[in-house]
């Protein structure tokens, strides 16, 4: 099934100003939901759109939201690769919501998953290759001579000694039909793909033009805080106002759906208004759990099969005629994203009209969300996706849950209401990665090779209860067990059974940075270095062992090696650790060198090796490398959400801590030059991080942690 639009109706559709060029992609539509079961029959569908204008600027609508993992560089690198633009003159934006901008063959506009560069490689490209064959062919009626004649650099098109910049073919490009098809470059003519680029959002973001959602600010905006439940819930029994309403500045106090809000002139007030108010809460069932009690609760359940998500021969079986077993039980907390810059959503609301400006990974969601709450259809509600200062998957909760609350509050209060998150809310306000507990039996033959595996898994579900519950098959949460149940160490082996609890509890749970691997690539990667110490072996031997048949692995790990120095000693008082782990369609592998200081750990140096396919821009993965690895030492050294009494106890960067500047260790990162499709990066970084770690301190002190954060004992 296909769907024609005729140019007349595309140039009226698509906002086109006079004198510029705006280039789009379709698919048929009925083929946008295949994507999801089969994303490699994907074809075209309307995102990204190009646009140039008479001046020769080139703009960029941004379907994908940037929160500082470096797309608003990478993908317009694409487009100008294929167009042969001036680089100087690209300037990006961040697209509105709205289906044009779906995600590659998805019925929905989202950033997360790592995917928006390897999804949008070749639709990108298609883009500029298309713009391109535009104003050649434009060019070419002006010259008075064959396309073929004519060629592309810099912004402009040449044919002998004739010459046109893009800016000046617009008008006659935009009467011309796109060809249904352009061919794209051959890797070896590529100019900018592959090199080191500088982000095109850096000058602003020094010099303080970025907006933020934070930055949004009109006439009439107001700003609320909300007092929201203390418990996870809890629900308001009642409340007294009256010292709220005397703050100065406080113009309102409202009860909404997620607790009460005191909307005010600006921040201070709302805040000093929050805080003189008198809130009775029902506190609910959770008010009398603790971390403690949960993780028994896990730790009981890991000792019973359940639903199975991998499985292959007999394991039990296999497992009692072993030559040698071990067991091993792992533990994860539960962890807050703690973006530097918290939650906030403004919101207009008119009789037919519905404005939102925040940061946001969920357009479609949000959008959809807020036009439930105000009764109006989703394209009558409009999102302005600012940038984000940080996401790691807080940004995209499938309740939209801080847009709805602030939508609930501007419709509360009947005028337009930014509504901010102190620190504090953010990191007691929930959706954390859930907590987990491993329980894992290996069984060794004689030669001291692997031969049984048994794992059970136990955590909270991200996908049940929310839209994406149909992901969800046979009980299996594949988030919950991706990393263990598609490890290699695993499925090569003809006896293994990998079992998964979900257990219900009311803490709100959401994907964080690396989603499942951010706790499977510890434990993982911990295992095997305990089997590699129990049958005598060398980490790294060990390793090349099992991962022999997989050469995209052995190629990270043996350059994480190489570049490391493991092998040689290293400095008095330091040890290393090493660990490789597969995410989001690429592989990296890590080595950290640590010592004890007080003793605490110091991490000196992690040494990483990235095989993301073909590197777009090196620049920008070696930084997103980088902090995926301050990412995930934080989560490895400090990162963890108490419960007392079913309250959150941490709640800001003194008790929530995040690695500091002091504590940093020297970050080297090398990439695989590779030909193989782009895979992600912004969340590959982090999986081996804590495993690399935790394996250092065995080597160090003999001592193997088996629960994060890691603790050095006495």
């Amino acid at each position: 099934m296909t769907t024609d639009a005729s140019r007349r109706q595309f140039l009226k559709t698509s906002g086109l100003a006079a004198g510029s060029l705006v280039v789009s992609f379709f698919i048929p539509a009925a083929n946008r939901l295949a994507r999801a079961e089969a994303a490699a029959t994907a074809a075209f569908a309307p995102n990204a759109f190009l646009r140039i204008a008479a001046d020769g600027g080139i703009r960029i609508l941004l379907a994908h939201s940037e929160m500082g993992q470096g797309i608003w560089t990478a993908l317009p690198m694409l487009i100008a690769e294929e167009l042969d633009a001036d680089w100087s003159r690209i300037s990006v934006e961040h697209a509105p919501a709205a289906a044009d901008y779906h995600a590659v063959g998805m019925p929905m506009q989202f950033t997360g998953g790592s995917m928006s560069t390897w999804t949008e490689f070749e639709r990108y490209r298609k883009a500029g290759a298309t713009a391109r064959a535009l104003l050649v062919q434009a060019a070419a009626q002006k010259f008075g001579v064959k396309p073929a004649a004519c060629r592309t650099e810099n912004g402009r098109v040449i044919a002998g000694d004739k010459s046109a910049a893009y800016g000046e073919l617009v008008d006659a490009a935009a009467k011309l039909k796109p060809p249904k098809d352009v061919p794209l470059k051959d890797a070896k003519l590529w100019k900018l793909i592959g090199q080191p680029t500088k982000r095109l959002d850096t000058r602003e973001k020094i010099d303080g033009s970025a907006k933020f959602g934070m930055d949004v600010q009109f006439d009439g905006l107001l700003t609320a805080v909300v007092a929201r439940a203390p418990v996870f819930g809890a629900t308001v029994k009642s409340f007294d106002d009256s010292a709220a309403r005397q703050v100065a500045g406080v113009r309102d106090v409202k009860q909404v759906p997620s607790g009460v809000a005191v909307i005010a002139d600006h921040f201070w007030a709302a805040k000093l208004g929050r805080d003189a108010l008198r809130v009775e809460w029902d506190l609910g069932a959770f008010a009398g759990r603790n971390s403690d009690d949960i993780a028994a609760e896990f730790r009981k359940l890991a000792t019973g099969e359940g639903p199975v998500a991998s499985k292959a021969g007999d394991a039990a079986t296999a497992l009692a005629a072993a030559a040698k077993k071990i067991e091993a039980d792992y533990s994860l907390p539960y962890l807050a994203h703690a973006p530097m810059e918290p939650l906030n959503c403004s919101v207009k609301i008119e009789a037919d009209s519905c404005e939102i400006w925040t940061g946001t990974q969920f357009q479609t969601l949000d959008q959809a969300s807020a036009a439930r709450v105000t009764g109006l259809k989703p394209e009558q509600v409009k999102i302005h996706t600012m940038f984000l200062g940080g996401g790691f998957g807080r940004r995209a909760t499938p309740t939209s849950d801080f847009v709805v609350e602030a939508v609930e509050v501007a419709k509360a209060a009947g005028k337009p209401v930014k509504t901010v998150w102190t620190r504090e809310d953010d990191i007691r306000g929930g959706y954390y990665r859930p907590a987990f507990v491993h329980n894992a039996i290996i069984g060794l033959d004689a030669q001291g090779r692997l031969a049984a595996w048994q794992h059970r898994i136990v955590g909270q579900s991200i996908l049940g209860g929310s839209p994406f519950q149909m992901m969800i098959k046979d009980g299996i949460d594949t988030t919950s067990v991706e990393g263990v149940a598609d490890s290699p160490y695993i499925k090569d082996l003809p006896h293994h059974r990998v079992d998964l609890h979900s257990p219900a509890l009311p803490v709100p749970v959401l994907w964080l940075r690396s989603v499942g691997h951010s706790h499977t690539g510890f434990v993982m990667e911990s295992l095997i270095d305990e089997l590699a110490h129990a049958t005598g072996k060398d980490p790294l031997e060990f390793r090349r062992g099992l991962l022999a048949e997989h050469k995209r692995h052995l190629g990270v790990l043996n350059l994480a090696a190489e570049k490391s120095g493991w092998g040689t000693p290293p400095a008095q008082g330091r040890a290393r650790g090493i660990a490789v782990h597969e995410s989001f369609g690429s592989y990296a592998a890590q080595v950290a060198e640590i010592s004890l200081q007080n003793g605490a750990i110091r991490v000196h140096k992690v040494t990483c090796a990235i095989d993301c396919g073909i590197a777009v821009n090196p620049a920008g993965i070696a930084a997103q490398m980088e902090s995926g690895v301050v990412f995930g030492l934080s989560a490895a050294l400090f990162g963890q959400i108490n419960f007392k009494d079913g309250r959150v106890q941490e709640s800001n960067y003194h008790d929530y801590r995040v690695l500091r500047m002091n504590q940093m260790p020297q970050i080297e990162v090398h990439i695989v030059p590779s030909t193989d499709k782009p895979g992600g990066i912004g969340e590959v970084g982090v999986p081996p991080v804590a495993a690399a770690l935790g394996n250092a301190l065995f080597a160090l002190t003999g001592q193997r942690q088996r629960q994060l954060p890691l603790r050095v004992t006495a």
